[in-house]
């Protein structure tokens, strides 16, 4: 199935979340509100002519850096790839810098639990429902999220 046909079935089934569908390089991605964002999974997953049965990626992106950009400063992206079907689709979340957070996928895919952990970590974005949300990568007591663009090239 093509990714824009994946798009189309998303925005068919949960018209109240979708932004908007953006295509760049061949891959397609699908702009979410983040109210239902683990529903959204689980219907990618459970819908039988989708099977997305793998979370391949989930990380973040900080837009503060881009000046032109007027949209909310963090998004998180998801890519997922069906092992049945060999199809695959980008999911994208825009979240406000002041809260920034979103329910974790964690119990959809267990891969998500890294993921999610990582992003918290360097990103500083929390994953509500999360089974662990722990630093991953650095020690417990550091100070900040190292890949915000607010954070000093040679840290504090």
């Amino acid at each position: 199935m093509d990714p824009v046909q994946i798009a189309k079935m998303i925005e068919e089934k949960f018209s109240d979340q979708v932004l908007g569908t953006v295509s760049h390089a061949g891959q397609v991605g699908v702009m979410l509100r983040k109210d239902k964002i683990r529903d959204i999974c689980l219907y990618l997953r459970d819908e039988p002519l989708l099977r997305m049965d793998l979370l391949v990626d989930l990380t973040a992106v900080d837009f503060s850096a881009y000046p032109d950009d007027k949209g909310p400063r963090f998004e998180v992206v998801y890519n997922f790839i069906s092992t049945t079907y060999r199809h695959r689709i980008r999911l994208k979340v825009r979240l406000d810098s002041e809260d920034p957070r979103i329910n974790s996928v964690a119990s959809v895919w267990n891969t998500a639990n890294w993921h999610e952990r990582e992003t918290w970590d360097l990103m500083g974005i929390r994953f509500d429902g999360h089974p662990d949300l722990r630093r991953i990568l650095l020690p417990e007591d550091w100070e900040g999220h190292p890949l915000r663009k607010e954070y000093p090239v040679k840290g504090y």
